[in-house]
This record gives C-alpha cells, sequence and structure tokens, in this order.
C-alpha cells in the first residue's frame, strides 16, 4: 500500500480511536476528558480537510462532509451528547472502509482513486 493510502487510514483510525474514548469518557461522566478528545478527532477532520485537492469532485464532496463531521462534533462537545459523536464515528469508519478497499484494489502500485482527491 503506498504511503499516503497508509497514512490516510492512520488519520481515520486517529480520529475513530478518539471518538472511541470520548464515548467511553461521556459514559462514565468524564466531562473533562470528552472535551480533549473530541477536539483532537476534529483536529484530524481539519487535516482530512486540509489535504484535500479540490479539482476532484469527490474532494468537494468530502469537504462538505467533514465539515458536518467538525459541526456534529462541536454539538456533541456542548451539549456533552455521545449521539453525534456516534453518528460521526460510524461515517468515519464507512469512510475508512472505502478508502482501504480503494488502495488494495489499486494494489498499492499508484494512488487509489479517491486518493488522488487528497493532494496527490
Amino acid at each position: 500500500m503506498e504511503d499516503k493510502s497508509r497514512l490516510l487510514l492512520m488519520l481515520y483510525d486517529g480520529a475513530i480511536g478518539f471518538l472511541s474514548r470520548a464515548i467511553e469518557a461521556l459514559e462514565a461522566g468524564g466531562s473533562d476528558e470528552v472535551g480533549q478528545l473530541i477536539v483532537r478527532a476534529q483536529g484530524i477532520i481539519s487535516e482530512l480537510k486540509g489535504a484535500l485537492d479540490m479539482k476532484y469532485e469527490v474532494a468537494q464532496s468530502l469537504c462538505q462532509l467533514y465539515d458536518y463531521f467538525n459541526r456534529r462534533l462541536t454539538e456533541a462537545n456542548a451539549g456533552k451528547d455521545s449521539l453525534p459523536v456516534c453518528e460521526v464515528q460510524g461515517y468515519l469508519k464507512e469512510l475508512r472502509e472505502a478508502w482501504s478497499e480503494a488502495a488494495v484494489r489499486v494494489g498499492g502500485t499508484t494512488a487509489p482513486p479517491s486518493v488522488a482527491g487528497m493532494g496527490g
């Protein structure tokens, strides 16, 4: 798998992991930690958004989706609500799986078609 694909998957894994920990902290009543974990996930989402190459149509769609994720996470953080966190995490898992499948299909010899939208 190409380095860009591997890095992209690592970013998704990081955001998903922070959101998992945020959900656990919400369930345990650890509101201070929740905010930090959500902000860290938002930072990764912002990095994903910043890496988009906007000349690709898929990148424009992803940009809007990442904006939506950050809005929902801001709502979750303000209300200490796990529902938006779970929603965003579910979407991130789906996107991560799609990127992973694209990378495998291409075989890592060239950038997967969708990764071309990531500043490729």
